[in-house]
């Protein structure tokens, strides 16, 4: 099964989206239907809210007022996040229930408006969010549902802004133009990740990384690393385990292989290879199995061998790491798991900083990747070879600790 996040500021069109997807064979959870279902006539959580608001919210049969909650609600902070308290619980129960209740094989979309803003997201293989400009979604507010420009003004300014939302996005749709548009950007979705993205969770199969092309630094690297590290985060919970951004794509300015390396730091390979591994794949994240363990001697590109995290970030003897790729075709990702002070676990926490903080060096590693055999660089390269030796000079010079 694929859990998909969607979500959207009010009047973005995500309902279309939905649409579309259902159309398309998804199990769609809309939270909406749920917290009107949680607060039906003869409730626990209609007589929770009345408790709360007083008789002023019900109308007249007795049913909840919902535009007499809205117009106390969406005023006040602090009545909005009573009401919350109530409903959250109740529509996360049954949400619950439903995914329990979808087969197996399914890419079920949960349609949810505040995902962002109670912190669902890593809870999901993947998290859609749809995009509209303000001065659209004001205009459908007011053409769609009767809201004045200044009760829209106030629904919107309640809910995370567009830049929040972004940042839990592993999919934006931008929904401005014509429906037609929309649609064929929905279909784009379906047919190319979400269900390759699915079968690959079920099956427990990682996209191979090998063809991963070099790129030019992307500023984005940073905060999709976060979005996985939240999920995996999620995935192993209760267990704190240290997670780290190693490779080339957590030193700021450099080029590699679009490839997010994610390091966790496990206490031994036995707890690796337990009930964690099934939980990482679970969540998206499944066993690859590695031609062979950590590298004694660094990589030049960060690609391909699967030894760990670029920038020769895999120093070890062999067998002393856990690899897990991604399922998801969108996005390559290493998942990395070694031991804590194990030296593959080290050298790529040494490689990374070090490079962060010199300058030179990167420009050094910019002018390899830009060499015509970048691409297949290997532990036998001079600079590879210097720079441990550099690293190792730095750290002891600087008193460097993991």
């Amino acid at each position: 099964m694929l859990r998909v996040g969607l979500t959207g500021g009010i009047g973005s069109g995500k309902s279309a989206v939905a649409a579309r997807l259902a159309e398309r064979g998804a199990v769609i959870v809309d939270s909406d239907r749920i917290a009107r279902e949680v607060v039906a006539p003869g409730s626990e959580g209609l007589a929770a809210i009345v408790a709360a608001f007083s008789d002023r919210v019900l109308a007249a049969d007795g049913a909840l007022d919902r535009a007499a909650l809205g117009a106390v609600v969406f005023a006040d902070e602090a009545a909005r996040r009573r009401l919350e308290e109530i409903t959250h619980p109740r529509v996360r129960a049954r949400t619950a229930e439903l995914f329990a209740a979808a087969p197996t094989d399914a890419v079920v979309v949960n349609d949810v408006p505040l995902l962002v803003e109670v912190g669902l997201a890593p809870t999901y293989h993947l998290v859609v969010v749809v995009q509209t400009a303000l001065d659209i979604r004001l205009e459908r507010l007011g053409r769609d549902r009767g809201m004045t420009r200044a009760e829209a003004e106030r629904r919107i300014a309640a809910q995370a802004d567009d830049a929040r939302r972004r940042a839990a996005a592993d999919v934006v749709l931008h929904n401005d133009g014509a429906l037609d548009e929309l649609h064929a950007a929905v279909d784009a979705l379906w047919w190319q990740r979400l269900l390759p993205y699915e079968r690959n969770v079920r099956e427990h199969r990682a996209v191979p990384d090998g063809q991963a092309a070099l790129t030019e630094p992307d500023p984005t690297w940073p905060q999709q690393y976060a979005r996985l590290a939240a999920r995996i985060r999620h995935a192993v919970a209760p267990a704190d385990l240290r997670i780290d951004h190693v490779g080339p794509t957590a030193v700021a300015g450099l080029a590699g292989r679009n490839v997010i390396d994610v390091q966790v730091t496990v206490p031994s390979l036995a707890e690796a290879d337990g009930p964690l591994a099934r939980r990482l794949a679970d969540a998206g994240f499944p066993r690859v199995p590695e031609a062979r363990g950590d590298s004694p001697r660094p990589t030049a590109s960060g690609g391909g061998t699967g030894s760990g995290g670029g920038m020769g970030s895999a120093a070890s003897e062999s067998g002393q790491q856990r690899l897990h790729g991604s399922a998801d075709p969108g996005r390559p990702v290493r998942v990395h798991l070694r031991v804590a002070g194990s030296p593959g676990w080290r050298h790529a926490l040494l490689m990374r900083d070090h490079l962060r903080a010199d300058p030179d060096q990167r420009a050094a590693y910019l002018l390899l990747v830009a060499s015509d055999g970048a691409a297949s660089a290997t532990a036998d390269d001079p600079w590879c070879e210097e720079e441990h030796l550099r690293a190792e000079a730095w750290a002891a010079r600087t008193g460097w600790h993991p």
